[in-house]
């Protein structure tokens, strides 16, 4: 940058100076600040008025700004570049300044300050007007006092030391960047958070929400994923890190479970605009999973079902995936079976079903499957046979056996095949185990006697009650053998 240097003027005109580059000079009227003390706005314009015309004018965006040459010159480098690099360019037209952070708001606020009108910083204005002042190079070295330093000084004095100021200037940033990037406000917003939220909020008192988890749930979700990193990395509780994670996804991922999600997916709109969301909503689930403490009682399952629900639907990585599954089947014990009601499809520029070699089978057993499995090797682990977790998983699984036998395109053998999973002394009474059969064989009434006699060798009869027995001698659903040797088992 050329250097640039006010001399003073002749005797003769003391009262005013010489703005001089190599051989160009401006000549300044003394105090010539103190004679614009007021502008003229409309819609599309915003004209300084004094006594001295104006002599240039700048375009931010739709607003035209018609000013004066000098102010800007002596307190942003920027147009001293402009004005000195290129002699030849003609400093009445209109300069653009399109990329300005903040827009004309922002430069409206920084011209004021040029003319030394007034001008008041405020915690949602003062990022747009940082990066602005750095744009537009208003350094020290141009003037004691410019606006850099005073915007820096309020950021790091007013703005820091409130949790709250500093989410709201976090919000304001989600459109200067990369600005608030480059110039760690969002950085220095993040790790300011997450210093006070981890010294004032360490617990939930009476199981209710900590007081910081709305706001928190209003940012952005890079925003977000940086502050809880912060809240981990300073020794949160994990069940504190949980339940804000949780609650973030409750206010941004879709409500709906089981059939009602499926109806929601399927009757989605296909438009091209559809996939920005899709993409979004993808983020939002890939950054929480990743967010996760390791600890089993840090969210419950019915938030790690929904955020499989959500994985699968908007094609989030394989390995997310399985990593859900594994963490679901930790806890599988602790689930509803509504929760376990995942869909079939997957949201795209189109519909989809995840599996185009078979019909329109309404839930993905797979995956309930590999939580499954996951679930049983978890247990042989432990060690622990016969205790709650694997009774209450058996319930469990024969409550979800009923709702996917509603199915007319479910296979006998996905159904036979997950039935089966369970080790015999898993279950005390398969009692639910027959509701479920019993309920296929319904929806499925032209299933071959070959199948119907495998499907029902899944079931012991000795375990069933006096009434489920009662029932199976004359239900002529089931194969004539099993009906037979039924009331046989039990005399």
């Amino acid at each position: 940058m050329m250097k640039l240097s006010v001399q003073p003027q002749s005797p003769a005109s003391d009262s005013d100076e010489i703005y001089q580059a190599d051989d160009q000079r401006i000549a300044i009227p003394a105090r010539f600040n103190a004679t614009t003390d007021s502008f003229e706005k409309n819609e599309h314009s915003w004209k300084i008025m004094s006594q001295v015309p104006t002599d240039l004018s700048i375009q931010v965006q739709d607003v035209t700004f018609y000013v004066h040459k000098y102010p800007l010159i002596s307190r942003c480098g920027y147009f001293s570049r402009v004005e000195f690099q290129f002699p030849k360019s003609n400093l009445n037209c209109d300069i653009e300044l399109d990329n300005l952070p903040g827009g004309p708001e922002t430069f409206e606020t920084i011209l004021k300050f040029c003319y030394d009108i007034p001008i008041n910083l405020k915690v949602n204005t003062v990022a747009a007007l940082r990066c602005a002042s750095e744009y537009l190079e208003m350094t020290e070295a141009l003037e004691d006092g410019n606006l850099i330093s005073k915007t820096e000084a309020f950021f790091t004095f007013v703005v820091l030391s409130s949790w709250r100021d500093s989410i709201t200037v976090l919000k304001s940033c989600e459109s200067l960047s990369p600005w608030a990037e480059n110039l760690q406000i969002v950085r220095r917003c993040c790790d300011s958070i997450a210093w006070k939220i981890s010294q004032e909020a360490s617990e939930v008192i009476n199981g209710e929400k900590n007081w910081w988890f709305e706001e928190m749930s209003t940012l952005r979700i890079d925003y977000f994923t940086r502050i809880v990193t912060g809240l981990r990395a300073k020794g949160s509780k994990p069940e504190i890190i949980g339940s804000c994670i949780v609650h973030y996804g409750e206010r941004w991922l879709p409500e709906g479970r089981g059939n009602e999600l499926q109806w929601n997916i399927t009757g989605g709109a296909t438009r091209e605009e559809d996939s920005r969301p899709i993409r979004e909503q993808r983020i939002i689930v890939e950054s929480l999973v990743s967010l996760l403490p390791s600890e089993k009682e840090a969210v419950s399952c019915k938030f790690l079902l929904k955020m499989l629900k959500m994985a699968i639907l908007y094609s989030a990585s394989p390995a997310l995936v399985a990593e859900l599954e594994k963490r679901t089947g930790l806890v599988l014990e602790t689930a509803d079976v509504n929760d376990l009601l995942i869909p079939s499809y997957t949201a795209g520029n189109k519909i989809k079903l995840i599996s185009s070699t078979e019909e329109n089978i309404m839930h993905n057993v797979d995956v309930v499957q590999r939580i499954l499995e996951y679930f049983l090797l978890y247990e042989q682990q432990q060690q622990q046979q016969l205790l709650p977790g694997p009774l209450a998983v058996s319930k469990l699984l024969d409550n979800y056996l009923a709702e996917i036998a509603k199915d007319p395109n479910l296979p006998v053998t996905k159904f036979q095949f997950l039935a089966q999973s369970l080790p015999e002394n898993a279950r005390k009474s398969d009692d639910g185990l027959y509701r479920a059969i019993d309920t296929y064989l319904k929806t499925h009434p032209s299933l071959s006697d070959h199948d119907r006699r495998r499907l029902c060798k899944v079931m012991n009869c000795g375990k069933l009650s006096v009434d489920a027995c009662a029932h199976a001698a004359q239900n002529d659903r089931l194969p004539l053998r099993t009906m037979i040797q039924i009331p046989i088992l039990h005399t």
